[in-house]
């Protein structure tokens, strides 16, 4: 029995031998020879996707004044097709070192020729929309025939419907980034992948499974969720082979599916070649695997907070999601997974159905970031199709409910779908509408200081930044990313904290002094090290834009004046013979330095002053209720110890050395600043490799500093 090539057909019983693949389901260039319904399908599909890029385009140039991205991120990818373009690939800028800072490989290979054929400054976003305008167009048809075969040719159009009127992928596309080109790489590669499980073995051809390979890597190298759409390419050329007549054949097409998966490695192959890290800039400052804060029971209850923030909250319309998605949408949703689950048993079509699962259940692939909230959203719209198919599916089955009753199945399926694509429409002119605003608070923010720094910065300055993006591509000056996205080694002192930042600086500054920025361009509440800080040179406040990161970004004079004052103890000392500096990641390192429950947020970079009035900078660690570590002492020699912290009066601290207790201090009323505490390790405990712990009675410490002398 075949499948259901009638509108709406819906067969009971699975077809025999597979499915044929329609001769014209590909894209516009195969248009020739289609069917006059499929020619009609392709003009309503390229008026309406003209239609809304004409609206959203020409709401951005009459709110900028020229063409503008939506998002600061854009302008990295913009930067890294100038330098493929340029001949200095996958360099941030010319003569600096290879980084992986782009979210997207692929984006900028393509936007690449583009920039060399003379699309400058800001023109290079007319290709890049007129890509990814192409590409909604392209993911409305991929979700519509993703639909078809499991729920009729009434739900695929809905499918189709759906995606254009969903206001996310129409801001997504006018941002300037690979989202909408990404989201269509990941349906095609699924329904293709989903095409050739259900063609009969007769009628698979090399053709097509060059494609899915193709498409595999396409995926992959967008966005490093693609290994997922790559996987399950790869698993359907192993699970449906060509052929199977014989072992030659068999072993092709396991060198298939290993080509095909072989994408999965691709993108960590090329960084570690080129950076020397198999990880990305962009994992590293925004992964929690791999966070030094988030282990364990840690990782584990982040990453459930974030689903259950993506299911409960984001998918139900609420907060930062209400402006793409309806109210009370969320048991919605998943009842539309449900349906999937059930037409792909139905039409026995169960590996499309699980290629729409897997596209939609990829969505929660981002709980594993720090948090997915920046930037509308745009972690997850790339995998929204699969809810969408979801719906189109929920919409069959009310359908088939209404034929029980009336008969009426097309209608009624039409109509639920009608219903989801107003919903949906009925959010795109505030997408719109914020896109336009967006841009315009890019440009008159980062772009502006970009353009500013360009025009009143000497050609040598190198600027620190916390959005690398517009500054570096208007700006025309060398820059230090201090997120580490677009320089390399930063980002985990990023992820650090503000105190392993300061500490940082101050070795960059002992070693490597012409590597630190001489400006910054900051949101100084993101930088949280002010006292790297120097004269105030340029601000730029915007109020009206909630894409940015900051109200006001301002551009300073650098000052490293003060870097180093934190390394000697304000206490007379005898000379030490080991220091631990707290914060500093290297010497937290070498003094086997444990966190012991440390988290994001609890590190701080002070400036103040000791007793007699010096100015002090130390970068430390709060909220510490216990330090344990490691310290390098003579043996049988007693020695004495300084540590600098702060905490509240009436704190009692007790030090032990290798298990045992040999001392304790109490702070004092007038202990209401930070302060220096000595204590002694009697010569029985001192060993070449000596463990010493403090222990907080009372309240948690901000420890800064430890030094250790020979008594004297």
């Amino acid at each position: 029995m075949s499948a259901p090539s009638a509108v709406d057909a819906s067969p009971t019983e699975p077809p025999a031998g597979g499915v044929a693949p329609r001769k014209c389901e590909g894209f516009p260039s195969r248009l020739r020879g289609a069917s006059r319904g499929h020619a009609l399908a392709y003009g309503a599909l390229t008026v309406s996707v003209a239609i809304l890029a004409e609206r959203a385009i020409a709401s951005i140039v009459a709110k900028v004044g020229h063409a503008g991205a939506a998002l600061d991120d854009a302008y990295i990818h913009f930067q890294y097709a100038r330098a493929l373009a340029e001949g200095h690939p996958l360099r941030f800028q010319q003569g600096a070192p290879m980084t992986s800072g782009a979210t997207s490989i692929l984006w900028p290979a393509v936007l690449a020729p583009f920039w060399a054929l003379g699309a400058r400054d800001n023109a290079i976003l007319w290709p890049a929309w007129a890509l990814s305008f192409f590409a909604l167009g392209a993911l409305a048809w991929e979700a519509a025939h993703l639909t078809e075969r499991l729920a009729g040719r009434t739900a695929g159009a809905g499918a189709g419907a759906m995606t254009m009127a969903f206001a996310a992928f129409a801001w997504c596309a006018a941002s300037g980034m690979e989202i909408v080109p990404f989201a269509w790489a990941v349906a095609r590669a699924s329904r293709r992948a989903s095409d050739w499980a259900e063609t009969p073995v007769s009628s698979r051809t090399a053709r097509s499974e060059g494609e899915l390979v193709a498409l595999a890597w396409t995926a992959a190298l967008f966005r490093p969720e693609g290994a997922i759409a790559a996987s399950f390419v790869a698993a359907t050329l192993a699970a449906f082979p060509r052929s199977t007549s014989g072992r030659g054949e068999r072993r092709r097409s396991i060198l298939l599916a290993i080509a095909a998966g072989a994408a999965i490695a691709a993108v960590p192959l090329l960084f570690w070649a080129t950076t020397g890290s198999p990880k990305s800039a962009t994992a590293t400052a925004k992964l929690l695997p791999g966070n030094p804060y988030y282990s364990g029971a840690a990782l584990v209850t982040a990453v459930g907070k974030q689903a259950n923030l993506l299911a409960l909250t984001l998918l139900n319309g609420e907060v930062w999601s209400a402006e793409f998605i309806p109210h009370h949408g969320a048991v919605i949703a998943m009842a539309g997974l449900a349906a999937v689950a059930i037409l792909g048993a139905r039409t026995n079509r169960r590996w499309r159905a699980a290629a729409v699962l897997l596209i939609a259940l990829t969505m929660f692939a981002p709980c594993f970031y720090l948090t997915f909230l920046w930037n509308r959203l745009r972690y997850l719209w790339p995998f929204a199709t699969g809810w969408i198919v979801g719906l189109a599916c929920l919409a069959r089955l009310v359908g088939d409910l209404a034929a029980r009753l009336h008969g009426r199945r097309r209608a009624v399926t039409a109509m639920a779908c009608g219903f989801f694509v107003g919903s949906f429409a009925s959010k795109l002119e505030w997408a719109l509408e914020d896109v336009a605003q967006s841009a315009s608070g890019i440009d008159r923010q980062q772009a502006a200081l970009g353009r500013w720094a360009n025009a009143h910065l000497p050609q040598n300055a190198r600027i620190g930044l916390n959005d690398t993006g517009a500054i570096a591509y208007f700006g025309g000056r060398s820059t230090f990313d201090i997120v580490g996205l677009t320089t390399r080694g930063e980002a985990r002192y990023w992820v650090a904290g503000a105190g392993s930042r300061l500490e940082h600086y101050e070795r960059l500054y002992a070693s490597a002094p012409s590597s630190l920025p001489t400006h910054f361009i900051v949101y100084p509440e993101w930088m949280a090290v002010d006292a790297v800080l120097g004269k105030p040179l340029k601000e730029a406040t915007v109020t009206d834009s909630t894409i940015l990161g900051g109200r006001t970004m301002r551009a300073y004079m650098a000052d490293w004046s003060k870097l180093g004052t934190g390394e000697r103890p304000w206490t007379p000392s005898a000379a030490a013979i080991d220091v631990l500096d707290v914060a500093d990641l290297e010497s937290e390192a070498d003094h086997a330095y444990e966190l012991l429950g440390a988290r994001d947020g609890e590190q701080v970079a002070r400036e103040g002053a000791s007793p007699d009035g010096t100015a002090v900078v130390d970068g430390g660690r709060t909220n510490r209720a216990l330090e344990r570590f490691v310290v390098r002492l003579v043996s049988g020699e007693s020695a004495r110890g300084i540590v600098r912290l702060e905490g509240q009066p009436g704190t009692m601290v007790r030090v032990l050395a290798n298990g045992e207790a040999v001392d304790e201090f109490t702070l004092g009323v007038e202990d209401d600043d930070w302060v220096e505490h000595g204590f002694e390790i009697p010569a029985r405990a001192a060993l070449p490799r000596t463990s010493i712990e403090l222990r907080a009675q009372g309240a948690p410490l901000t420890i800064y500093h430890y030094w250790f002398a020979r008594d004297r």
